[in-house]
């Protein structure tokens, strides 16, 4: 197949789980012999155009580029001109070559420019929705901004002639919210590179020695600095924990608009000996941290997936996580240990269980590692996507 790919986020432009999907999906679907050709935001450090045999990438700057990205919803509609601008001269210069077969898109940040290029060259488009506002806001959209991307949501998904979502619980999310039929709709859930992640044992000692003491515990949080990730609650807990197990050492590794809050929380929790943000890490750092690490938490208050909690058990990580969304479906049949979202107290109970019993701590690693083994390789994610393009070409063509 031939599959035109628009994502805001591809490596090396990083912010959260969507940019790592999109560049796994797409060098899995490559891998299994297809071409894709992405459309994606610009990066200092990458090139305009790029060619990698099967995969090529196009990053564009939005347009007019004085829009600045602060200002989201206006830079969005920027960006997605420029995303139309270049989807379209892409299919342009194929006259002679086999057409595109599908077009894909990813989340409302390029909704625009997907379904004006899948309309102007009649090509079936396929969505992921992997979050919605509404579920990041608790079930409420609190200003004119957040209804608005509410409403981009729903029509995108309205235009798409398939959507694909991460989870069960992200499926009944966006049926309900969007009245979208079963027929139309479908669940494949993000994978993780298992083999990818299997850590060096030499460089994650090195690294350990150089993040806690001998005797101090490691607890890590990974992903987005954003409220309803729930880094707050871990905060709150960590008095009770070190009251329970001894010396506690808590890494938080990521970036967002939640940072300052969270930094003034662990200065009022006078926390700082205790705290270290490490803000963003590559990928291969992250790997190693994840393998570093005595026990991971995804606490998050609203999941639509759940990322962090695959590649933690991916890395032999034992993982404390939140009982919500996606994040219960995945930790489940003895992966890992799970507590009532924004419980302070239960989540150090959680993470004390783990740090004190060396045997549970073994078979949530086990039993972590076999989970995601079985249910989120990207071979087999790769496939059902290809399915699903499949299930939307020959849908329009019946059509």
């Amino acid at each position: 197949m031939r599959i035109l790919m628009l994502s805001w986020e591809f490596p090396p432009r990083l912010v959260g789980g969507l940019g790592r999907h999109v560049d796994s999906l797409t060098r899995s679907l490559v891998a299994a012999g297809h071409e894709v050709h992405i459309v994606t935001r610009s990066h200092p450090d990458a090139p305009a155009e790029e060619r990698r045999g099967p995969l090529r990438v196009t990053r564009v700057d939005a347009s007019p580029p004085s829009v600045p990205f602060d200002d989201l919803v206006p830079w969005v509609l920027a960006f997605n001109t420029a995303v139309l601008a270049a989807a379209a001269r892409i299919l342009r210069m194929q006259p002679d070559a086999r057409p595109f077969d599908v077009v894909h898109g990813h989340d409302w940040l390029v909704a625009s420019a997907a379904v004006g290029i899948a309309d102007a060259f009649d090509l079936p488009l396929v969505a992921t929705v992997h979050a919605t506002e509404y579920g990041r806001h608790q079930g409420h959209l609190p200003g004119p901004m957040n209804r608005l991307i509410h409403d981009v949501e729903g029509w995108f998904v309205e235009h798409a002639d398939r959507t694909l979502v991460c989870s069960s619980y992200m499926h009944e999310q966006v049926r309900t919210l969007f009245g979208i039929p079963e027929d139309r709709l479908e669940t494949i859930p993000n994978g993780v590179a298992v083999d990818e992640l299997e850590p060096e044992a030499d460089a994650v000692r090195a690294l350990r020695r150089t993040l806690a003491d001998d005797g101090t515990h490691l607890v890590l949080f990974a992903g987005r600095l954003e409220y309803e990730k729930g880094v707050q609650t871990v905060l709150h807990a960590l008095e009770r924990l070190t009251d329970k197990v001894g010396s506690v050492r808590f890494l938080i590794a990521g970036v967002g608009t939640y940072s300052d809050e969270l930094r003034l929380l662990v200065d009022e929790l006078g926390l700082g000996h205790r705290v270290r943000f490490t803000g963003f890490l590559e990928e291969r750092a992250l790997r190693l941290h994840y393998a570093a690490a005595d026990v991971a938490v995804a606490p998050s208050l609203y999941e639509p997936f759940g990322l962090v909690a695959t590649e933690a058990m991916a890395c032999g990580t034992p993982v404390v996580v939140s009982d919500t969304g996606g994040l219960r479906e995945i930790v489940t049949d003895g992966a890992g240990l799970r507590f009532p979202p924004q419980d302070a107290e239960q989540l150090a109970d959680r993470i004390a269980e783990v740090l004190t019993d060396e045997e549970l701590a073994g078979r949530l690693v086990a039993r972590g590692r076999e989970r995601i083994r079985r249910h989120y390789d990207w071979a087999d994610v790769a496939t059902r996507t290809l399915e699903a393009y499949g299930s939307t070409v020959r849908g329009r063509r019946a059509a």
